[in-house]
C-alpha cells in the first residue's frame, strides 16, 4: 500500500481525495486537518509528517478568497508560497513525492482557447500571483513533485474557506425569489472534486510526476453553470446575465480561464466527463435530484 498524508483533508477536494484513495484499497491514509498543522511553519509541517512517514504528500491547503488576497497579500503570499515551500522542503527531506494543487488563475485570459499545460503563465491578481510562486517553488526544491491545476471547484464538503460553493449559493439565493444577476462574459471550467480525486488517483497509480490540468470537460460562462444547476434542480429563479465590467470585485478575472489537457492520457481523461454531466452527479450526490 502506498502512504498518503492529506494536507487541508477537510476542505472541497481534501475530503473526496480522502474518500476516493480509502475506497480504493491501495493506500495508507492519512488526513491532515487545519488543526493540526501549521503549514507555514516548518517545524510544524515536519513534525506532522514525521508523525506518518508518507510516501506521498497531498497539499491541497491553500487561502482561496481572491478578493481577500487583494486586501492581504502578505497572507495569500504566506500561505499558497511560503506553505507550498514549507511543505515541498518537508516532502524532499523524506523522499517523499510532494503533490501540489494550484490554479486556473495563473493565467491572463487572453488566451481563446483553453489553456494547456504549454501554456506560458501571466497571472492578473494576487491569488494567482501567489499560486504561480508556489508551483516555483515546488518545482525547486524537487526532486520529486506533481502540479495539477484544477479550476472552480464544486463538492459535497463545500469551500472551508468560502462557506460552502458558488452552486450552494445560487441555489439557496434563488429560493428567496430574489432577482440574481451572475457574469455572462467570463469562461472558466467547472470541476467536481469527485471526478478531480478520481483522476489524482490515477496519477498517482500511474506514479506520474510533473505538471497537469485537472478540470471537467467543456467550459462555460458562470451564468450558464449556475442557469444549469437552478434548471436541475427545478427551481423557479429570476436571473440576469450581467457583464463583468457592470459587476466589479476588487481582484481582476481572467476573462477566458478554462483549462484542458495534452498530457493526461486517456485513462486519466475519461475519469473527467463533461461538466453538465458532473454537476448532475453532484446534485444527485446532494440529494437535490
Amino acid at each position: 500500500m502506498i502512504s498518503v498524508a492529506i494536507i487541508g483533508s477537510t476542505g472541497q477536494l481534501g475530503t473526496d481525495l480522502v474518500k476516493v484513495l480509502n475506497e480504493s484499497g491501495k493506500y495508507q491514509v492519512f488526513p491532515i486537518g487545519h488543526e493540526r498543522i501549521e503549514c507555514t511553519h516548518l517545524a510544524s509541517v515536519q513534525k506532522s509528517l514525521e508523525e506518518v512517514h508518507p510516501e506521498v504528500v497531498v497539499n491541497c491547503a491553500a487561502f482561496v478568497r481572491v478578493d481577500e488576497c487583494e486586501d492581504k497579500p502578505e497572507e495569500a503570499f504566506r500561505v499558497n508560497a511560503l506553505g507550498a515551500l514549507c511543505v515541498a522542503r518537508s516532502c524532499a527531506e523524506r523522499g517523499a513525492l510532494c503533490v501540489y494543487i494550484s490554479t486556473d488563475y495563473v493565467f491572463d485570459g487572453d488566451k481563446v482557447l483553453p489553456y494547456t499545460e504549454d501554456d506560458t503563465p501571466r497571472p492578473i491578481n494576487v491569488y494567482g500571483n501567489s499560486k504561480l510562486a508556489g508551483e516555483y517553488l515546488v518545482q525547486q526544491i524537487g526532486p520529486r513533485w506533481l502540479i495539477v491545476r484544477m479550476a472552480s471547484l464544486f463538492g459535497k464538503a463545500g469551500a472551508r474557506g468560502k462557506g460552502g460553493n458558488f452552486i450552494e449559493t445560487i441555489l439557496s439565493k434563488a429560493r428567496t425569489g430574489d432577482q440574481l444577476k451572475v457574469v455572462n462574459d467570463i469562461r472558466m471550467s467547472p470541476t467536481y472534486t469527485l471526478d478531480a480525486a478520481r483522476a489524482l488517483e490515477r496519477l498517482l497509480q500511474q506514479g506520474a510526476s510533473g505538471l497537469f490540468h485537472l478540470t471537467n470537460q467543456g467550459n462555460c460562462s458562470w451564468y450558464e453553470f449556475a442557469r444549469q444547476a437552478l434548471e436541475l434542480a427545478g427551481i423557479p429563479y429570476n436571473m440576469q446575465p450581467v457583464a463583468s465590467v457592470d459587476y466589479p470585485t476588487r481582484a481582476h478575472r481572467p476573462v477566458n480561464s478554462s483549462l484542458t489537457s495534452v498530457k493526461l492520457d486517456s485513462s486519466a481523461r475519461e475519469l473527467l466527463r463533461p461538466w453538465h454531466e458532473a454537476l448532475r452527479a453532484y446534485m444527485i450526490e446532494k440529494g437535490y435530484l
